[in-house]
């Protein structure tokens, strides 16, 4: 690290699904958001940090934006708008096989009206999923929607051009002291990181409508003497219909979700783990405002 430093936000916007979490995870070096196949899934603004030379990049992994239905919804969409204007730099992903969809149009619309001269970059994203003339022909395009200060073809998945953002963004950060610790790769407490990990298990293995309708909360965390960490997780459903489906035929469904967190929690901790999970039927868990609160948004702007 130089005398001079640079230091800076960066917010990753764009779609459901386009890789905001993937690339996050990507340039911090570690899972520090949930990555699933599941639309929406991101809900609290987490912040990875990563250093590049002399640049320490904080990134806002904001919610994907897309037309909210309920509270939780809308208060996801502002949050990414927050994200987006807090940030030094904002980062456009679009999916390279979907192209200029509705819900790009109408995020390049809201740039226009929101961002106040910041740079924001593109960044198109899955570029092993179409050919070089249509990457080409998109990036020619949504270059004459928006005036972006300079595009990307990556590949967060693999890594392609991910170096290259990495480094323009640091690049193109503002000069100042770093923000944290050098060795310090999130803002969020261990708690929350393992919740999200334990909700990411939940939403890989259930289907439809249920990942949405329920949350998790680390109750305890203990670290003992041998070196291991004890963890007690509640995770909280709307209905008792939902508690049977989580737990499974005897129980097989909420053991392969602890047995899987607790091995991502273990690998990210560098120790062993007891993950003990119960689970809880809890109404009107939707409409609680400390709900919102751990997981960062704002109950209000939900209404």
């Amino acid at each position: 690290m130089t005398d001079r430093t640079h230091a800076g936000f960066v917010a990753l916007i764009g779609e459901p699904n386009a890789g905001k979490s993937t690339l996050l995870n990507r340039m911090v070096g570690a899972k520090v958001s949930i990555v699933t196949h599941k639309v929406q899934t991101t809900r609290a603004r987490i912040r990875g940090v990563c250093v590049a030379g002399d640049a320490q990049i904080v990134f806002v992994d904001t919610p994907g934006l897309f037309r909210p239905r309920r509270r939780l919804d809308r208060a996801m969409v502002a949050a990414a708008w927050g994200g987006a204007a807090d940030a030094d730099i904002i980062v456009l992903l679009v999916e390279a096989h979907r192209g200029l969809t509705d819900g790009v149009q109408a995020i390049i619309e809201a740039l226009k009206e929101r961002v106040g001269g910041r740079p924001v970059a593109l960044a198109i994203n899955k570029i092993d999923r179409v050919k070089a003339e249509t990457l080409l022909a998109l990036a020619e395009t949504l270059n004459a929607a928006y005036p972006f200060a300079k595009t990307f073809m990556i590949s967060a998945e693999k890594g392609y051009g991910v170096d290259d953002l990495r480094e323009w963004l640091a690049a193109n950060l503002p000069e100042g002291p770093w923000f944290y610790p050098e060795d310090q790769i999130a803002d969020l407490p261990l708690r929350v990181i393992a919740a999200e990990v334990t909700r990411e298990k939940l939403t890989l293995r259930l289907h439809e409508e249920l990942p949405y309708q329920l949350t998790v909360e680390t109750e305890k965390w203990e670290d003992r003497k041998d070196g291991s960490t004890r963890i007690d997780q509640v995770i909280y459903v709307a209905r008792d219909g939902h508690k049977g489906i989580l737990l499974g035929k005897g129980g097989e469904t909420i053991k392969a979700i602890s047995k899987a967190a607790r091995e991502d929690l273990a690998e990210f901790l560098d120790r062993p783990v007891h993950l003990f999970l119960q689970v809880k039927v809890r109404p009107n868990w939707l409409e609680e405002a400390e709900r919102y609160s751990e997981m960062g948004l704002d109950f209000k702007d939900g209404e």
